[in-house]
């Protein structure tokens, strides 16, 4: 897949960064409980996977820091790994409220899930922004780990490089994917809130 390309002041004009996260939402409490449905109108709850990690990807595909980890087939691989070498449950979670940037119709959803070759289990639909607000989320991306017992355990960035360029994605530590592996190892989860960077959350 063709990795994308962007002008440096285009991805400056974009950049943002997380404010204030909701108490709700801290490490090492109960991750906040939702329902959301789904591109085909399935419902999921948050309750429906107790035993099995969670992670959680808020996105907007026109944003150009979620389109440098796509075009690269990094967002993929983070879950193709998360689901089957973790078992993982990996939710896409789209907030953009309608009308702005980043809103999308269920079969508009599904298109960009198959041209990209994504790999979600489910992409959620949290037009109300409530889900989001609730775990703070303020970037997309912006990611979340909620392991087996329903603990939010990690908060942040996917990688550690703010950038849109594809080639930085190489040079970054990759956060999601280091926490998965330290839990998978019984390990603490050496940095479990870092910081997101993206494009801001059209509420």
């Amino acid at each position: 897949m063709q990795a994308f390309r962007f002008k440096p002041l285009i991805a400056l004009a974009a950049l943002a960064t997380a404010g204030t996260v909701h108490a709700a939402a801290d490490i090492g409490e109960p991750a906040p409980g939702f329902t959301l449905t789904d591109t085909s109108g399935e419902t999921h709850a948050l309750s429906d996977f107790e035993g099995r990690t969670v992670v959680l990807e808020w996105t907007n595909h026109q944003c150009p820091f979620v389109q440098k980890h796509y075009g690269a087939d990094n967002m993929q691989e983070q879950q193709r790994t998360a689901r089957d070498e973790h078992d993982a449950v990996w939710l896409t979670v789209i907030s953009s409220a309608p009308g702005k940037q980043g809103h999308v119709s269920p079969e508009k959803a599904d298109a960009l899930t198959a041209e990209r070759n994504a790999e979600p289990a489910a992409v959620l639909f949290d037009e109300s922004g409530d889900v989001g607000r609730a775990y703070g989320a303020r970037t997309t991306p912006h990611m979340y780990i909620i392991d087996a017992d329903g603990t939010l355990v990690y908060k942040g960035g996917i990688d550690s490089i703010q950038s849109a360029d594809p080639a930085d994605i190489p040079k970054a530590d990759q956060y999601v994917v280091t926490a998965l592996n330290e839990m998978a190892a019984g390990d603490a989860i050496s940095e479990p809130v870092t910081r997101p960077y993206g494009c801001s959350i059209k509420y």
